[in-house]
């Protein structure tokens, strides 16, 4: 079946059902994803791409896998001069369909993807160095590079950002947070938003992305309120495939059963979930994918000390909890400070929000003040002033053996937390051993957070790039190809942002600019072995 031509686009899109249930198909039911038409010998339809997560990351996967595709500008010079020369080489062809390596050799930047760095360039040429130029390129919708896909979210487009802590202030700029074809200020200006500052609030962050999703035309391709409970692999005979092998991917790989007597070839992703109904009850689904690209994020789980009493309901573990507690008056009048542990900016919004409420603050971090990774040290005083308050607090307010807790905030730079008593006090370790216990009103640990994949085997520990450890975005990301983003470990599976990463809104659309790449490349080698005829015609890749 050609996926992509446009003439079946809106059929193909109406057509795809959803089943739930064994695969003996005793009883099929359907679950609202997508309008329905039963396609007579399509009983087991399967959909091209199956995106798990619809924050940034998977908006912009989309977008590009709607056909929108990148050219350089007519009269765009891009500042780098080398970068330039190779985008004049292939003027005529979009982004898309040049070679990403060949392109991104020699860039660099704040992300270890070569990709990201490259589309980052492209978008914000110069940013790091403080320029504003504007992006060299310049978008097209070309709607026969569609390829059919869905996008499963928890929530509305833009994902933990409708759910982040409203009163703070965005660590990026907003143009930074943009995505591609629709600027933030221009969003801005069409809804007579009065954006005062270059940094934004994260609900205005979350109402651009809802926008972005409707006025770019992708809403056919997302559905809300879904929650995906399992992603596996489906095995199927050899002797099964026939010509149903071409609607697979190229990179098929064959494998041996354990007795050895019989072929398996690793086909087509099968996702279970559920999705929410307006009355709360949860309907059931299943869909089959040839590929599945995941773009959770890290928000799912927050980091935890792993400490006795941690459990106990007076150790928070997030803003909104803690944003809660204050705004039902829990910590008003309380006489002890609150316990904030992390050195993060998570943690220095909780330091703020507890200081503006005049609350005291006790603040334990692990890292001594001089540490060059801490964050606030790269960041520009003039542009993030609050944060260099809450660092000089750090470093002016800290607590010495033979000083007294400060009224309003003391910091215990370089100590552990050893545990909690259910009394609410707190036993500190510091750096030479010595303990100490505190009072405290309520505790908040923001220690970072990480991705939760329960949905795969094993959950994901076998496609980090330590195998047999939990994902995270630092110590542990998913292991890809730099420049297709495919699992190394893992064909057909893709990730992007955070989980490889790419913490930065500006730096993970450059995965969703590797991954429509490698699939496009594989549906035009489908296409060619299917005009061939089993694929053994002369002139296939």
């Amino acid at each position: 079946r050609s996926y992509s031509s446009p003439e079946t686009e809106g059929q193909l899109l109406n057509s795809f059902v959803q089943y739930f249930g064994d695969s003996l198909g005793r009883k099929i039911k359907r679950m609202p994803l997508i309008e329905e038409t039963v396609l007579p010998g399509d009983s087991l339809l399967t959909l091209p791409v199956v995106i798990i997560g619809n924050g940034p990351s998977g908006i912009c996967l989309s977008y590009l896998l709607s056909g929108y595709r990148p050219y350089l500008s007519p009269e765009a010079i891009h500042p780098n001069p080398i970068l330039h020369t190779k985008l004049e080489e292939g003027r005529h062809l979009s982004i898309v369909d040049q070679d990403l390596e060949y392109l991104s050799e020699g860039l660099e930047g704040r992300s270890s993807n070569p990709v990201a760095v490259l589309f980052d360039t492209l978008l914000h040429p110069d940013a790091d160095f403080g320029y504003d130029y504007p992006s060299v390129l310049h978008w097209k919708l070309e709607q026969h590079n569609y390829i059919p896909h869905i996008v499963l979210g928890k929530g509305p487009p833009g994902g933990a950002w409708h759910s982040m802590e409203g009163s703070m202030l965005t660590i990026s700029f907003g143009d930074w947070m943009e995505l591609p074809g629709l600027t933030f200020k221009e969003w801005a200006a069409s809804k007579r938003r009065n954006i005062k500052s270059d940094r934004v609030m994260p609900e205005e962050i979350a109402r651009y992305y809802k926008h972005y999703v409707k006025v770019m035309g992708l809403q056919k391709n997302f559905r809300d309120n879904v929650y995906v409970t399992s992603v596996s692999r489906l095995y199927r005979g050899k002797d099964d495939e026939d010509r149903s092998q071409l609607n697979e991917n190229i990179s098929t790989q064959h494998l041996e059963m354990e007795d050895g007597q019989k072929s398996l070839i690793k086909r087509n992703w099968e996702v279970r979930g559920y999705q929410r109904a307006t009355d709360g009850s949860h309907v059931p689904f299943c869909l089959f994918a040839e590929n599945v690209a995941l773009a959770t994020g890290t928000f799912d789980s927050p980091g935890r000390l792993q400490v006795e009493g941690e459990d106990f309901p007076f150790v928070l573990h997030s803003m909104s909890d803690f944003g809660a507690a204050i705004s039902k008056g829990k910590l008003r009048g309380k006489a002890d400070p609150v316990l904030i542990v992390g050195a993060g900016l998570t943690a220095a919004d909780a330091v703020l929000c507890a200081y503006n409420n005049n609350i005291p603050v006790i603040h334990v971090f692990r890292r001594r003040l001089t540490d060059t990774s801490l964050i606030f040290k790269q960041l520009p005083k003039k542009l993030y002033p609050e944060y260099h308050k809450v660092y000089h607090m750090m470093c002016t307010q800290s607590h010495t053996a033979d000083s007294n807790l400060h009224s309003a905030y003391t910091s215990f730079p370089e100590h552990n937390v050893l545990s909690f008593k259910p009394e609410m006090k707190c036993v500190l370790q510091s750096a030479c051993g010595l303990k100490k216990i505190l009072k405290f009103s309520v505790a908040l640990v923001l220690i970072g957070s990480h991705p939760n994949l329960f949905f795969l085997k094993d959950q994901g520990h076998s496609i980090g790039h330590h195998s047999n450890q939990p994902i995270t975005c630092k110590g542990n990301p998913i292991e890809i190809d730099p420049y297709t983003y495919e699992c190394t470990k893992e064909a057909n599976l893709f990730a992007l942002g955070p989980l490889v990463g790419d913490n930065f809104v500006r730096f993970l659309k450059g995965g969703a600019l590797g991954i429509a790449r490698c699939l496009a490349i594989r549906q035009k080698k489908k296409h060619e072995l299917i005009e061939n005829g089993d694929g053994g015609g002369d002139g296939v890749p």
